[in-house]
């Protein structure tokens, strides 16, 4: 009987677990909470969201629009999920997160090739595996990796938002809209005039942030989830043209376009639950609280969860996986998932559906599927695997960087060829970079029918 294990019940294990299932193949799924915890984590259920609840763009104009694109194409089974516990957030697609987990976990549970197994697994198992522990993997676990793998892991700093109640919100001070008015008016947006900002602004450079443990304290910052008072103290501007920006965003009770605006958006289905959009942080509790009632529209707020900081561990995947997210010197040795250095929940998500499909192949004796890098998920794959980026060759010596996590973007993707006066023209360049990749996945998808 064909049978595999994976280890983590995340987004990449569930939804790999899932995809197997559907193809008569037996599963055994294992997931060391609730009985173990991360930290990070505050339930035991299947795909859990840790940090946003954001899934990032819903369209195509966007990379990570592409990529739910090319899961859908794939047979994608979490991101039909996604969209059936959606909650308005504009142009993006963001989930009821407890409704969401419990809906996935249902549907594992439920499921007769899935076996859940509630314990921590400590080494990696002997057979057909596929490893999806995530960027929380636990300390003995990942010292089996790290074993196998024969590199240090490498490690970087990720942070959570505040979340609090919508029912403590001043909306006499606050104001509904999605910026331009694109969908519905779906954020609770706080605007600040400029004393307002700079009271806010000082009182965040100047707050106490949580000590970090010596051996963590010269790790990287993710840059795309950088922690807010890490963004301050950039400049006293950074925060205005990044989560802060007020562009596109007018009350219409003003008609004012103010100097900074914080934005929340919706967090559960019931929609008494909203978090601070950019504001991932690891001020302590105390200092977060006079930060957030710093805000108009937020002088009494109750919080329900504070922002904590905590470390994401990955491998070097250019040594040790093939575009495929087979391990090069184990067959039927699968990474999926955060650990493997793709970073979101997209990517996470997407990395378990093709690592789900190619363990399939495998066990049915057909070649594994290389998606190409005219795709999103074959650019991202394709990246991870290559050493090529992290060489660089400077004065005759060869330089070998450290790899930093990556989620979809354009630049990944195979370069196209514009008409010289078109070549500034990103929004075209863009559309056409996505009516491409939907056409070779389709080519691929039927293909394979």
């Amino acid at each position: 009987m064909k049978e595999v294990k994976i280890i983590g019940a995340g987004l990449a294990g569930s939804e790999a677990a899932l995809q197997l299932a559907k193809r008569g193949i037996k599963v055994k799924l294992y997931e060391m909470r609730p009985f173990k915890t991360t930290g990070a984590h505050t339930t035991g259920d299947c795909a859990e969201f840790v940090c946003s609840n954001s899934l990032g763009a819903a369209d195509c104009s966007n990379a990570s629009g592409l990529l739910k694109e090319e899961m859908k194409l794939l047979g994608g089974e979490l991101i039909k999920i996604a969209f059936e516990n959606s909650v308005p957030a504009g142009n993006a697609l963001a989930i009821a997160r407890e409704d969401f987990s419990k809906a996935v976990t249902k549907r594992i549970e439920e499921n007769e090739n899935i076996e859940l197994i509630r314990e921590e697994i400590t080494e990696i198992p002997e057979g057909n595996v596929i490893i999806a522990s995530g960027p929380l993997t636990s300390d003995k676990f990942a010292e089996d990796i790290q074993k196998f793998t024969e590199n240090e892991h490498l490690h970087f700093f990720d942070a959570i938002a505040p979340i609090v109640e919508v029912d403590s919100i001043d909306f006499d001070k606050a104001f509904w809209a999605s910026r331009y008015d694109k969908g519905e008016a779906s954020y609770i947006n706080c605007p600040m005039n400029k004393e307002e900002y700079e009271r806010f602004y000082n009182i965040l450079i100047n707050a106490p942030r949580i000590e970090q443990h010596e051996v963590d304290k010269n790790s990287n910052f993710f840059e795309s989830c950088l922690p807010i008072e890490v963004l301050a103290s950039r400049g006293v501007d950074t925060l205005r043209f990044g989560p802060m920006k007020p562009v596109g965003l007018i009350d219409k009770r003003t008609g004012v376009e103010n100097y900074a605006v914080v934005q929340l958006r919706q967090d559960n289905s019931a929609k008494t639950l909203f978090n601070l959009v950019g504001f991932q942080t690891n001020l302590k509790w105390g200092a977060q609280k006079e930060l957030l009632q710093s805000i108009p529209g937020l002088e009494n707020v109750s919080i329900v969860r504070y922002g904590v900081m905590h470390r994401n561990t990955f491998i070097n995947s250019s040594q040790v996986l093939n575009a495929t997210l087979e391990t090069k010197k184990r067959k039927g040795l699968f990474f999926a998932g955060q650990i493997t250095g793709t970073e979101g929940y997209t990517e996470s998500i997407a990395s378990g559906l093709l690592a789900g499909i190619n363990m399939a192949r495998y066990l049915n004796g057909e070649e594994l599927l290389v998606l190409p890098k005219e795709t999103i998920l074959g650019a991202l794959t394709n990246y991870i695997s290559d050493e090529a980026h992290l060489i660089k060759i400077k004065d005759d010596k060869i330089k070998h960087l450290p790899p930093q996590p990556i989620n979809s973007n354009w630049g990944i993707l195979s370069p196209i060829e514009l008409p010289k006066k078109e070549r500034k023209n990103k929004k075209l360049k863009n559309e056409l970079l996505a009516k491409r990749s939907i056409e070779v996945l389709n080519y691929i998808v039927n293909s394979e029918e």
